[in-house]
């Protein structure tokens, strides 16, 4: 089975639109590795994360703002033998982005990301009372790496 490795923002593209979650690594204040599930928002390149805005993310991230965020997507088993366990193996498609949390403060470009994240799960955009605008945490992550794998496929 092939291992393609891709540098084509289509082909991340391609994976991050199937995928439901995304999942967050960053590093606590312990220097522990600390993984969560996310939902998100994804346009023109960058990754977008809402949240309450407090909490033990909100302190790692603060301290700490490198990410890595990984999605993964069309898992399927396959086996050379039936019979032999060690030919077992899962083809996937997964993209690892690694990257800085950069914090979103304003409030016009809050609602916009929200809507970004709407769009994604409901296809549609929404209005925000300022209660909610102003008790979410937005941030965005810019790549800095960008990592596109498809393993079997």
């Amino acid at each position: 089975m092939a291992n393609t490795l891709y540098t084509e923002p289509e082909k991340a593209k391609e994976v991050i639109d199937k995928c439901d979650v995304c999942y967050i690594g960053m590093i606590d204040q312990d220097n522990k590795p600390y993984v969560l599930p996310f939902n998100f928002g994804y346009e023109d390149g960058i990754v977008f994360l809402h949240s309450a805005p407090i909490g033990k993310k909100i302190d790692v991230l603060q301290n700490n703002p490198e990410i890595c965020v990984t999605f993964s997507t069309d898992h399927k088993l396959f086996h050379r033998h039936e019979q032999v366990a060690c030919s077992y193996g899962m083809r996937y498609k997964s993209v690892l982005i690694s990257g800085k949390v950069e914090f979103i403060e304003d409030y016009d470009e809050k609602v916009r990301v929200l809507n970004i994240i709407m769009r994604k799960y409901t296809g549609k955009d929404f209005d925000y009372n300022t209660p909610a605008v102003k008790n979410v945490a937005i941030y965005k992550v810019i790549p800095e790496k960008t990592e596109t794998k498809f393993s079997g496929y």
